[in-house]
C-alpha cells in the first residue's frame, strides 16, 4: 500500500513539473505574442498613409492620441478662369487612361469621385520623370502636388527607415491636393520613374467650378418645376442641398405603375423611358432627357405612380424624398399645380377592366383539390387561424388562383370582433403595396364573411423557417428588409400591424415576401397611445403587456423579436406557458447564439430596447435608421421596392402542385350557425 502511494506522489510531482514547464512555455508564448503584435501596430501606424499626420502617432506605436492641436487649414483663393485651365489638357494613350483610371478607382479617397470629375483629372494630369536616387517628395516638406506611378519603381522611407515600394498604378501624396501639409515619408526614385501629377490649385478648380456649375444647372432645372416656381432662390438651394446622387444601369425601373410615389427626380445624365399599362400591353408614352423631372406631386399629396419609368443606358438622377422635402420647405410655399409630366406619371386613374374585384363573384369560385396523399381528393386549406380558415380556389373561366378566408360571423361576434373585420376589409381594399397581400373582393352570406385574397404560391415563411431549422443570414436579411417596406407604408399612412410573426409572412412566386392578416391592425395618429391587449405572446411589446399605452414602436419591438427568429428557429422569449413568457419580456434579457453575427445582434438589441422612444425605428430618423442600419448593408433598398433584387428566399419554395409549399390541413365540413344581427350590412 505503501508503495502505491509513494509511485502516485511521485506521479504527480512529475506532473506538477510538466504543468510548470507548460504554463512557462505558455508565459513566453503569451510575451513573444504582445511583441508581435505591437510591432504589428507599428507598422501599421507607419503603412496607414503617406500623409497620416505624425504628431499623430504615439510614443509606443499604438493606438493614436493626438496631443497638440489640429493643423490650421488657411483658405486659398482659386483661379476663376477655366479655360486658362483646360489649355493644360493632356493628350493620354488609351493604356495611359485606363491605368490612371484604375489607380483611382483603388484609392480610397480619389474612389469618391464621380465619373466626371474622373475624367477631368485624366485629362488634366501632367507627366514629369525622375532619374535612380532623386527624392520625388521629402520628409519634413510641404506639400502641394499628388502622383500615380506610370512606370518605374520608388522607395517610401520615414526617418530613414524602408517602408515599402512603389510600382506602376500605386498612388501617392494626395492628400496635399486637399490642403497644405507636411510630408511625413520620404519617397525616392528606385529605377528610372515617370509619374502622373497635379498640384492642388489645379485639382481645387476643377472640384469648385464642377461643383458651382452642377449647382446653377441645378436651379435651373427647379426653377421649371410648377410645383416649385413660388420659392426663392433660397429655399430651392436648401432642396438643393437635400437632395441625393442616384445611378441606375440600363433597363434598371426608377419608378413602377402602382406603386406609392414618394420621390422627385430629376435626369442629370441619360434618358428615362415612361411606359403604361393599356389593355394588359406595356406601351411607351415618350422618354425624358437632361434636366427633365418627374415625380414632383409626390412631394405633396399621397399618390399611386401611373406611368414605369425605366433608365436607357446609364442613368444619373438628383432625387429627394418626400420625408426629407416636408423637413426642408413649409408645404404652404408650393404651388398645387399639376403639370403634363406629373399628370402622366401619378394621376390615379380608373381600375383596368381586368382587375379581378371586376369579374369575381362568390358563386364561381370553386375549391381546389388535394390530387394526391391522404386529403386526395378533398379542397385545399392553405391554412387555419382562429377566426376562421383560408382555402385555395380558382374560376372556372380565368384560371387564376386565389387565397379565399373564410370567417365565421357568429364567432365574429361571439369574440367582440365586428369593428377589426370591418376594418381589416376596408385597409386590404385601400392597400397598394407590393409587400401586402392584395384583397381582390370581399363577400358574406348568413353564416360567413369571405375575403378573396392575393395568393402566395411559395406559402408561409414558417413552414420553411419549420422545414429548415434556421435562416442563413442573407434570406433573414431579404425578409426582414421586405416586412421594413410593407411597415414603412403603413406607418407612414398611420396603421400598426401588431401581428408580425413567421406565420403571417407569405412568399410570392419571386420569392418577395408579404405580409398577410390585419386583424389586429388599427389605425393611430402620431402621437397618441392605444391600451388594447393584443398580439401572439413571444412577439408582444413590454408596453404591451404592461398597459402603459402603445403606439408603432411596439411593431419595431416585434420586428427585432422576428430577426431573432428567422436566424435561430425560436423567439427570444419562449415558454410552453404563455404566463412564463411575459416575466421574460419584461426582464428583457436577450441571450445571444455563438453563431449569431454582431451587426444581427446590435439590431436586434436596437429594436428591443425596453423603453418605446428608444427603439430604433421610433426616433428622430424614424424608420430610415432601421434601412440605414449595418445589417442591411448589402440591401440596395431601392431596386428591392421596384422588384429588382434577386430573392434569396426562391431556393425555399419547392416544385410541384400550385399546394406544394403549404402544410396540409383535413377539410373541415361542418358549418357555422347563421348570423342576423346585421353588423356586417356595410361590408
Amino acid at each position: 500500500m505503501e508503495c502505491q502511494v509513494e509511485e502516485l506522489r511521485q506521479q504527480l510531482e512529475k506532473q506538477t513539473l510538466i504543468n510548470q514547464e507548460l504554463q512557462n512555455h505558455n508565459n513566453d508564448l503569451e510575451r513573444r505574442l504582445q511583441k508581435t503584435e505591437k510591432l504589428l501596430q507599428e507598422l501599421q501606424s507607419h503603412y496607414h498613409d503617406l500623409e497620416f499626420p505624425d504628431q499623430r502617432i504615439s510614443n509606443e506605436g499604438g493606438l493614436v492620441v493626438r496631443k497638440s492641436r489640429a493643423a490650421v487649414m488657411a483658405p486659398e483663393p482659386i483661379p476663376e478662369d477655366q479655360q486658362e485651365i483646360m489649355k493644360t489638357k493632356v493628350e493620354k494613350t488609351v493604356s495611359e487612361t485606363s491605368l490612371i483610371v484604375k489607380a483611382i478607382q483603388k484609392n480610397d479617397f480619389l474612389s469618391r469621385l464621380d465619373d466626371e470629375q474622373i475624367t477631368m483629372m485624366v485629362e488634366l494630369l501632367v507627366a514629369i520623370n525622375f532619374k535612380p536616387g532623386n527624392d520625388v517628395i521629402k520628409e519634413g516638406t510641404e506639400g502641394d502636388s499628388m502622383y500615380i506611378v506610370a512606370a518605374g519603381e520608388l522607395l517610401v522611407s520615414q526617418a530613414d527607415r524602408n517602408l515599402r515600394t512603389l510600382t506602376c498604378g500605386d498612388v501617392f501624396g494626395e492628400l496635399a491636393i486637399l490642403y497644405n501639409c507636411k510630408r511625413t515619408a520620404t519617397v525616392k526614385a528606385k529605377t528610372v520613374v515617370r509619374l502622373w501629377f497635379m498640384e492642388r490649385q489645379m485639382y481645387r478648380t476643377i472640384m469648385t467650378n464642377k461643383s458651382k456649375k452642377k449647382r446653377e444647372q441645378l436651379m435651373g432645372f427647379l426653377k421649371t418645376s410648377q410645383t416649385l416656381k413660388a420659392l426663392n432662390d433660397s429655399q430651392l438651394s436648401k432642396i438643393i442641398d437635400s437632395m441625393e446622387e442616384v445611378k441606375y444601369q440600363n433597363n434598371d425601373v426608377i419608378v413602377r405603375e402602382g406603386a406609392e410615389g414618394n420621390t422627385f427626380y430629376i435626369i442629370l445624365k441619360g434618358e428615362v423611358k415612361v411606359t403604361k399599362k393599356l389593355n394588359g400591353q406595356e406601351k411607351q408614352i415618350r422618354k425624358m432627357g437632361k434636366g427633365e423631372h418627374f415625380g414632383e406631386l409626390a412631394l405633396i399629396r399621397e399618390i399611386l405612380r401611373t406611368a414605369t419609368c425605366t433608365a436607357v443606358g446609364p442613368v444619373t438622377c438628383f432625387s429627394i424624398d418626400k420625408e426629407v422635402f416636408e423637413e426642408t420647405i413649409p408645404i404652404e410655399h408650393l404651388e398645387l399645380h399639376d403639370d403634363i409630366s406629373s399628370k402622366v406619371l401619378e394621376e390615379p386613374d380608373a381600375p383596368e377592366k381586368t382587375s379581378p374585384s371586376s369579374y369575381l363573384r362568390l358563386k364561381d369560385l370553386i375549391p381546389v383539390l388535394y390530387q394526391e396523399g391522404r386529403y386526395q381528393g378533398e379542397p385545399v386549406t392553405l391554412g387555419v387561424g382562429g377566426f376562421g380558415r383560408v382555402e385555395l380556389v380558382t374560376t372556372l373561366h380565368h384560371g387564376k388562383y386565389f387565397a379565399m378566408k373564410r370567417v365565421s360571423k357568429k364567432h365574429i361576434v361571439a369574440k367582440r370582433q365586428e369593428e377589426h373585420v370591418l376594418f381589416e376589409k376596408r385597409i386590404l381594399k385601400a392597400i397598394k403595396s407590393d409587400f401586402i397581400v392584395r384583397l381582390h373582393a370581399a363577400f358574406k352570406d348568413t353564416r360567413y364573411i369571405y375575403m378573396i385574397m392575393e395568393f402566395c404560391v411559395g406559402g408561409e415563411i414558417w413552414t420553411k423557417l419549420k422545414e429548415v431549422g434556421r435562416f442563413d443570414e442573407p434570406i433573414a436579411v431579404f425578409c426582414t428588409a421586405c416586412v421594413v417596406e410593407a411597415y414603412a407604408y403603413l406607418h407612414k399612412k398611420g396603421i400598426m400591424y401588431r401581428d408580425l410573426k413567421p406565420e403571417n409572412l407569405m412568399l410570392d412566386a419571386k420569392g418577395y415576401v408579404k405580409l398577410v392578416d390585419f386583424g389586429f391592425a388599427k389605425e393611430l395618429v402620431h402621437g397618441d397611445r392605444t391600451y388594447s391587449f393584443c398580439g401572439t405572446p413571444e412577439y408582444m411589446a413590454p408596453e404591451i403587456i404592461q398597459n402603459q399605452g402603445h403606439d408603432f414602436a411596439a411593431d419595431f419591438w416585434s420586428l427585432g423579436i422576428l430577426v431573432y427568429e428567422l436566424l435561430v428557429g425560436s423567439p427570444p422569449f419562449s415558454s410552453s406557458e404563455p404566463a412564463k413568457i411575459y416575466p421574460k419580456i419584461l426582464d428583457g434579457v436577450l441571450k445571444f447564439p455563438p453563431y449569431m453575427g454582431e451587426g444581427a445582434k446590435s439590431l436586434i438589441s436596437k429594436l428591443c430596447r425596453p423603453r418605446p422612444g428608444q427603439r430604433l425605428g421610433n426616433t428622430k430618423n424614424g424608420i430610415k435608421d432601421v434601412r440605414h442600419h449595418r445589417w442591411f448593408s448589402s440591401m440596395n433598398w431601392h431596386k428591392l421596392r421596384v422588384g429588382q433584387v434577386e430573392a434569396p428566399t426562391i431556393r425555399l419554395i419547392r416544385k410541384g402542385p400550385c399546394y406544394i409549399n403549404f402544410d396540409r390541413f383535413p377539410f373541415d365540413q361542418a358549418l357555422a350557425d347563421e348570423e342576423f344581427s346585421g353588423w356586417d350590412k356595410n361590408l
